[in-house]
């Protein structure tokens, strides 16, 4: 009956086997290192993808999901809801829960972060839980993502615990995608491509940016998308045209311009990719076609190096080093970087990375030729294998289509 309920609401359930691979082997790792459990929280899907990655459960709407990980027990999931009374606390409330997997405890408290007066009341959750244990090691996932309040009212009230940061303890597990991720992986490129073909088949004169945006959005949403950051921005040509934010969209497209867009969006299953283009309503100026081949040279320059113990900053070197033969300007932005339930996730192609590249991972790579007259970028992923880069999971051409 359970497995029923979850078909007929969820689009895609991740596998319970998948889910027991992720927690056997951070358990592992907390064993070696000696931390008793972890403690996680996120507010959203495009960058907070470690309480989707061990519950399946998406944090959303800025709605802080916390996540207790012992070694030796099961989860407990804290989410905003009703106040529970001391007895509830006692009460395993999600072993009947058809969403929930690996789950003891779901508690709820009404916190909210724009309520200041509630800043610790999951925290207070976590206390009570964790009091029992007198002498334990907990580890901190993530501490970006972790409030303040939150953090000190744990360090505070759990007085005999030692505390650690066991962020790297978790990352180099989910960086590295399995079997079932990878399809996945590959089924959200897939989603992008058909709206970038749809998008392109919409872009005319007379359209607003947003409307360009707002049907890539209804387009991978019925196709299983979740969690959406879609950017796109027209300009006349002779202007750089990069991506903009939903705020600046408003403009309206005109003969001739350029219209730069990005759809960096999950798929079925909540894993990330990111696919981008730019088209011309007539015809390319060759200073735009030319800066689009720069861009396409740089992004192989990187894809040539995804290699298995591969040094991110060594990447970074390499792409400079081309931008510089070009008379570019280095990249100072985060111009490639690994994807999976975060958009943005380790390792990252720059020179503070300690992570080394290893097989299995699944990285983007949109490099920009830019000028104060042309943009010009392509935006797409590729698996690191063990014998060097995949090929490229998005079909859609690489080139300026002129329309």
């Amino acid at each position: 009956m359970d497995k029923d309920i979850a078909q007929e609401r969820i689009s895609v359930q991740i596998s319970t086997q998948e889910l027991e691979r992720r927690w056997k082997a951070v358990r592992v790792a907390m064993e070696e290192e000696g931390v008793d459990v972890l403690i996680m929280q996120n507010t959203n899907q495009f960058l907070g993808g470690y309480v989707k990655w061990f519950t399946d459960i998406p944090a959303f709407n800025g709605y802080p999901t916390t996540v207790v990980f012992p070694r030796e027990d099961d989860m407990t999931v804290i989410n905003i809801g009703p106040k529970m009374d001391p007895e509830g606390l006692l009460t395993d409330l999600s072993t009947k829960d058809w969403a929930l997997r690996g789950v003891k405890n779901r508690f709820t408290a009404p916190y909210f972060p724009s309520l200041h007066y509630s800043k610790t009341y999951d925290a207070e959750l976590v206390v009570d839980l964790l009091k029992p244990m007198k002498d334990c090691t907990i580890g901190f996932v993530a501490l970006g993502h972790i409030p303040a309040p939150f953090y000190n009212y744990i360090k505070t009230e759990l007085t005999i615990a030692r505390f650690t940061d066991a962020t790297d303890l978790v990352d180099f597990i989910k960086a590295i995608k399995s079997d079932e991720e990878i399809e996945l992986i590959k089924k959200t490129a897939a989603i992008q491509d058909v709206a970038m073909e749809k998008a392109l088949a919409a872009i005319k004169p007379g359209v607003r940016d947003f409307e360009i945006m707002a049907l890539v959005q209804y387009t991978v949403q019925k196709l299983g998308s979740e969690q959406q950051l879609i950017m796109a921005g027209s300009a006349p040509m002779g202007t750089p045209c990069p991506q903009l934010k939903r705020h600046f969209m408003y403009r309206e497209v005109k003969e001739g311009d350029q219209f730069t867009l990005m759809i960096e969006v999950n798929g079925p299953g909540g894993l990330y990719t990111e696919l981008g283009r730019t088209c011309v309503l007539g015809k390319a100026s060759d200073e735009l076609l030319e800066a689009c081949e720069v861009a396409k040279e740089a992004q192989q320059v990187t894809v040539n190096l995804l290699k298995p113990g591969a040094e991110p900053k060594d990447l970074l070197a390499a792409n400079n080093d081309f931008l510089r033969s070009k008379g570019l300007p280095v990249e100072k932005r985060l111009y490639a970087h690994g994807q999976g339930y975060d958009l943005v996730e380790r390792p990252a192609i720059r020179d503070d990375e300690p992570m080394k590249l290893q097989a299995n991972m699944n990285i983007t790579v949109h490099p920009i030729a830019a000028s104060k007259t042309a943009f010009a970028w392509v935006c797409d992923n590729y698996l690191v294998t063990e014998t060097g880069a995949s090929e490229c999971l998005h079909k859609t051409p690489k080139k300026i289509f002129e329309l």
